[in-house]
């Protein structure tokens, strides 16, 4: 429902034009409708004058309780001054004093009984406040005393909707037809409220005649078909539909519809068809087809279904708008979905190359960076994407990630720390930087910030298992607070279950403290758990045997540990010599 169209003059001179300060008793008008209130002296007249011309400088200076003070002892003085209970009503309006607003309106109204602008600015103050049926009676009025003003009526029509008098309402859209002939705005309109009085019929002869008089006009027919379909007359809707086609075949909208009506008679294929053919048509605004494209994964069991169909109308459109970022976009969206994600990395790129200033489609790229394990690109995209956008967090995040995985350590720190200033509650991000940090100090030897940055993550989340890991497996490689790694590792493996590094980590604290036999132990599980294909749990598990008595089956597993990749920087000695070295 439209708001009320109510036009309010708001100039103060030309308030004061049509009713100045001076009691009124000097007013005239064409019907004699003011009454002398008072008696004034004319000493008084100017006196008042002065004082109504001072509260309206307050009031346009935004000074409104002084305003209403001054316009207060204006009416005092003069009890009969419309004008100045006018003003103070408009006071009391900015303040949201609704009640004393429409109290002193309808005094100055009923003072001088002519005053549009009293009547209107009311007709206002009744809207605000919720009493519909008293705007009704100040339009019913105004209509009757200017008909030839159409927006008396248009706004006693909106004030019949307001009150649910849609009988009423249709009645002076009538009125308002018989002055201007048929219009969209007002068969529109007739069409809803026939609508809302269940008189559907009536709401098809109001579009039927809007047709007679704009045949050519397309859209009208839309109107008419979507009604004929809101009924189950399907071959009237049909019937309205290819009267489009003949009209305007390169209507943009028009297979849209035309798959939406084969969609509701259950003909899937035809409905596809047609949407096939409405993606194709690059008058078809890009954002229509992406709100289509979007039920298509926002529902996972449509989705899942009709994955197929998402594809060939998601390339349909990279066709059909090959310049548009936005096409590109929901390609990937779709490829990521499905895992392809070195294609759907692609399509972003492709979109940023368009429009680099979308901050979600490179963050998007970033995070295929980082499921791709493409570290070099992260690395550059990550560095362009803070220049774009230097008071985002997370490309500062993906560039510490990707220097430190570059073994640029000093530079992951670098972003690292200026990243984490930007960071506005947000604890998940900030532990994911705190814990990155804590890896690339420990990288650089400066145990006290690495020791310092992981204490802040579990300051923030104490249930981290990442940093439980690596902050235990550090502490034991550096013999130091062995107890502490050892409650660390044993609670990141409650947390983690079934993790070959958790339990590797936690065989390896044993391992440190003398605890052999549930060192074994846990590095067996490490090894069951995937880490027979790990060269540094396979070393570890030697060790710890060798210390047990095993020597020769630990030397096995050295020699394991050498073929599946790189160990420690003993394990050639170790199997050369088989003996122990740390």
């Amino acid at each position: 429902m439209n708001k009320l169209i109510i036009v309010i003059l708001i100039i103060a001179l030309q308030v004061i034009a049509f009713s100045s300060c001076n009691t009124e008793n000097k007013l005239t008008h064409k019907k004699n409708t003011v009454t002398k209130i008072s008696n004034t002296s004319e000493k008084d007249i100017i006196k008042n004058k002065s004082l109504f011309y001072d509260a309206n400088k307050e009031k346009i200076l935004g000074n409104y309780e002084k305003a209403a003070k001054l316009f207060s002892e204006c009416i005092e003085r003069d009890p009969g001054n419309a004008a100045a209970m006018f003003e103070l009503a408009r006071v009391y309006s900015i303040q949201g004093k609704y009640p004393e607003a429409i109290s002193l309106t309808e005094k100055a109204s009923n003072i001088n009984k002519d005053n549009i602008w009293y009547q209107l600015f009311l007709a206002d103050l009744y809207r605000k406040n919720g009493q519909y049926s008293n705007i009704t009676k100040i339009f019913i009025k105004l209509e009757k005393e200017y008909p030839y003003k159409l927006e008396y009526k248009q706004n006693l029509a909106t004030s019949y909707i307001f009150e649910g008098k849609y009988k009423e309402a249709i009645k002076v859209y009538d009125l308002i037809e018989k002055r201007t002939g048929i219009t969209e705005e007002t068969s529109v309109k007739k069409e809803k409220l026939y609508l809302k009085l269940k008189k559907s019929q009536k709401a098809i002869d109001e579009i039927k005649k809007l047709i007679n008089a704009f045949p050519n006009e397309s859209k009208y027919h839309a109107i008419l078909a979507e009604l004929y379909m809101s009924h189950n007359e399907t071959d009237k809707a049909l019937n309205e539909y290819n009267k489009i086609l003949e009209i305007d075949p390169d209507n943009p909208y028009i297979h849209i519809s035309l798959s939406d009506f084969y969609r509701k008679k259950g003909d899937e294929e035809k409905a596809f068809e047609e949407l096939k053919l409405g993606f194709a048509n690059p008058n078809l605004d890009i954002d229509t087809k992406i709100d289509i494209l979007l039920n298509y994964y926002t529902v996972k069991e449509i989705y899942t279904n009709m994955k197929d169909q998402a594809f060939i109308l998601s390339r349909i459109l990279l066709k059909a708008h090959p310049d548009n970022p936005k096409a590109h976009s929901i390609y990937a969206d779709f490829l990521s979905r499905n895992n392809k994600f070195k294609e759907a990395r692609k399509e972003y790129r492709l979109a940023v190359s368009l429009d680099s200033s979308k901050y979600l489609v490179w963050q998007q790229i970033l995070l295929l960076d980082s499921r791709l394990n493409d570290f070099k690109s992260m690395n550059n995209e990550s560095n362009i994407a803070t220049e774009f956008f230097p008071l985002q967090p997370l490309p500062y995040l993906f560039l510490g990630i990707s220097n430190y995985q570059l073994k640029n350590y000093n530079k992951s720190i670098i972003s690292l720390k200026k990243g984490i200033k930007l960071i506005v509650n947000n604890n998940d991000l900030l532990s994911q930087f705190y814990s990155t940090l804590g890896d690339a100090y420990y990288q650089i030897k400066n145990y006290k910030a690495s020791d310092d940055s992981y204490n802040k993550v579990l300051e923030i989340d104490s249930n981290n298992y990442y940093v439980l890991n690596n902050y235990s497996y550090y502490l034991s490689l550096r013999n130091e607070n062995l107890d502490k790694a050892e409650e660390m590792a044993k609670k990141a493996n409650e947390l983690e279950p079934n993790s070959s590094s958790n339990q590797d980590t936690y065989a390896w604290v044993l391992y440190k403290l003398g605890k052999l036999k549930e060192a074994k132990k846990w590095s067996a599980k490490a090894l069951k758990n995937g880490g027979d294909k790990n060269s540094i749990i396979l070393e570890h598990y030697g060790d710890i045997i060798y210390k047990l008595g095993e020597k020769e089956k630990a030397v096995e597993f050295w020699e394991k540990a050498k073929k599946t990749g790189k160990g420690s920087k003993f394990l050639d000695k170790k199997i050369m010599n088989k003996k122990l070295y740390e």
